[in-house]
C-alpha cells in the first residue's frame, strides 16, 4: 500500500472544482524555478546535499551520546519543534509509566523556573548538551548555553568539553567561535537551511538517532519525495505531482477567502506534527498580508474542544486530514487490545471489536461531518507510521509550502517580521547598535498606562 491523497472533497463551499487550474498554468515555470534555484544550493530540504556529510559525521558521535542516559537539546522553534514532533512519534517512552531509556529534553522556552529544576535534577556527567542555532546568535538559545556550560564546568571541570555538541553554521556566529576556542564537537547547520525547513538535517537527526529513531529512514522517505519532484519539474509533469496540487489547492483556498487551514491528525502518536507544520506554514507564508493561519487539531481530543468552531464557526477553513492505515491492516488479527465477548447491554455492539477500531470510526465521521459542513478537504492516508513514512510527510509539506508561497508571489524562506521582534528584545536589553529600535522601544513603552485591574 502506498501513502495517498484522496482529492474527493477537496472543493465545496465557495472553492469550486476548477478552482486551481490559474495556479496549474504556472508549472512550467515553477518547475524551472525550481531546477534552478536545486541547482544553485538554495533549496537543500529537496535534494538532500548535505546528506553524505552527515552519514559520515554522526555516527562516530553517537556512541558518546548514547552512553549518557539524559540529552538536553537548547534550541526554540524550528530547532526544536521537528525534535519533539520525532521524539513523541517514535520515542513516546519518555512520557510513560516506568521509562528507564534515554531522556530527551527540550529546552525550547526561556522558562527560568523550568531550567532551573532541570539543572538541579540532572546529572552533568550523565547529560549531553546539544545547542541547536544556524546563525549562532539566537539570543534564547545563546543565553541558555552560557548558563548550562557553566553548570557543566561546576561539576566537570574542564570535562565540559567532552558534554557539548554545536549544531550551527558552518563558518561563522558565535557558536561556531565557541567551537573554535574550546575545540568542541559539531555538525552543520548547511547554507540556506532556514529553522523550520531543518528537521531533517543535524537539528533533527542528531536527537532522533541519540533516541534511537531510524534517521537514514527518514531521510529516505523525504528524498523520495524531493527527488519525484525534481523528476516532475524535469520531465514536465509539474502540475501532477502531489506537492504541486496541494500548494495550487491552498493558493485557490486564499484566492477565495478561506484563511484558515486545519491540520486534523488522526494519527495520535504523530500530534506533535501539528505545531511542527504549524510553524513551518505561518513563518513561510505570513507576509505582505498574505497566507493562511494553521490550526493543529488531534483527533480524536479535538471532536470534544474546536471541532465545533470547525464544523459550525465562519466558513474560512479548508482541511489537510492526516491518518493512517485502518486497524486491519496496523494491527494484526489477535493482536492489541480487544472489547470483551460480554459487554454491558447498551454497548453489546462493541463485543469482541479492536479498541482501534474506535479511532477509525471516529475518524470517518469526523471527515464527513466537515466535508458536510462545507469545508474543503484533502485526506492525507499514509500507509504506515514508520519513520520513512514520516520523512515523505515532512517532505511533502515542506514541498507543498515552498510552491505555495511562490504561487503567493512571496518569499516562503525568509521571516522579516520575527525578525523585528528579535531586534526589539535585543535593544530591550542593551545590545548595542540598535538605536532605531531603542527609540520605538521608548515610544511605545510610553504609550503604555492605561490600565484596569481585575
Amino acid at each position: 500500500m502506498l501513502h495517498q491523497l484522496d482529492w474527493s472533497h477537496a472543493s465545496g463551499g465557495r472553492l469550486p472544482a476548477e478552482a486551481s487550474a490559474p495556479a496549474a498554468a504556472r508549472a512550467a515555470a515553477m518547475a524551472a524555478r525550481l531546477l534552478e534555484e536545486t541547482a544553485q544550493g538554495r533549496l537543500p530540504f529537496l535534494n538532500f546535499p548535505f546528506r553524505s556529510r552527515l552519514e559520515r559525521e554522526l555516527p562516530p558521535l553517537l556512541p558518546r551520546l548514547r552512553a549518557r542516559r539524559h540529552m538536553l537539546l537548547l534550541g526554540i522553534g524550528g530547532s526544536a519543534l521537528g525534535a519533539r514532533a520525532l521524539q513523541r512519534a517514535f520515542a513516546p517512552g519518555q512520557d510513560e509509566p516506568g521509562h528507564d531509556g534515554p531522556c530527551l529534553w527540550i529546552a525550547d522556552n526561556v522558562c527560568e523556573a523550568t531550567l532551573a529544576r532541570w539543572l538541579d535534577r540532572l546529572e552533568p556527567g550523565d547529560t549531553s548538551v546539544v545547542c541547536v542555532s544556524k546563525s549562532g546568535g539566537t539570543i534564547e538559545t545563546v543565553a541558555q548555553y552560557l548558563l548550562v556550560r557553566d553548570w557543566l564546568r561546576a561539576t566537570l571541570g574542564e570535562g565540559w568539553r567532552e558534554h557539548v555538541l554545536l549544531v550551527t553554521d558552518d563558518r561563522k556566529g558565535f557558536l561556531r567561535e565557541e567551537a573554535a576556542a574550546h575545540d568542541l564537537p559539531s555538525l552543520e547547520v548547511p547554507d540556506h537551511l532556514g529553522g523550520r525547513y531543518s528537521a531533517l538535517s543535524a537539528v533533527g537527526l542528531v536527537p532522533a538517532a541519540f533516541l534511537g529513531i531510524d534517521w537514514q529512514g527518514l531521510l529516505d522517505g523525504a528524498s523520495g519525495v524531493g527527488g519525484s519532484l525534481l523528476d516532475a519539474a524535469r520531465q514536465g509533469t509539474l502540475a501532477d505531482h502531489p506537492a504541486f496540487r496541494l500548494a495550487a489547492w491552498a493558493h485557490a483556498l486564499e484566492a477565495c477567502a478561506y484563511d484558515q487551514l486545519i491540520f486534523f491528525c488522526y494519527l495520535p502518536q504523530w500530534a506533535a506534527f501539528g505545531p511542527w507544520f504549524a510553524q513551518l506554514w505561518a513563518e513561510s507564508l505570513g507576509k505582505e498580508g498574505t497566507g493562511s493561519q494553521p490550526l493543529p487539531a488531534t483527533g480524536v481530543t479535538d471532536q470534544h474542544s474546536i471541532n465545533q468552531m470547525f464544523l459550525d464557526g465562519p466558513r474560512n477553513k479548508g482541511c489537510l486530514f492526516l491518518s493512517g492505515p485502518d486497524v486491519e491492516v496496523r494491527q494484526p488479527a489477535g493482536q492489541g487490545l480487544h472489547f470483551a465477548a460480554a459487554m454491558p447491554e447498551r454497548w453489546q455492539w462493541l463485543a469482541g471489536r479492536p479498541f482501534g477500531c474506535l479511532l477509525d470510526a471516529e475518524g470517518l465521521g469526523t471527515r464527513m461531518a466537515l466535508c458536510r459542513s462545507g469545508v474543503p478537504l484533502v485526506h492525507l492516508r499514509m500507509a504506515d507510521a514508520s519513520p520513512r513514512a514520516a520523512g515523505a510527510l515532512m517532505g511533502l509539506l515542506e514541498a507543498m509550502t515552498l510552491l505555495t508561497g511562490w504561487l503567493n508571489g512571496i518569499n516562503p524562506l525568509d521571516q522579516p517580521a520575527v525578525e523585528l521582534g528579535k531586534r526589539l528584545a535585543n535593544a530591550r536589553l542593551g545590545a548595542p547598535g540598535l538605536p532605531e529600535e531603542e527609540r520605538a522601544m521608548r515610544e511605545f513603552m510610553a504609550q503604555e498606562g492605561q490600565c484596569q485591574t481585575f
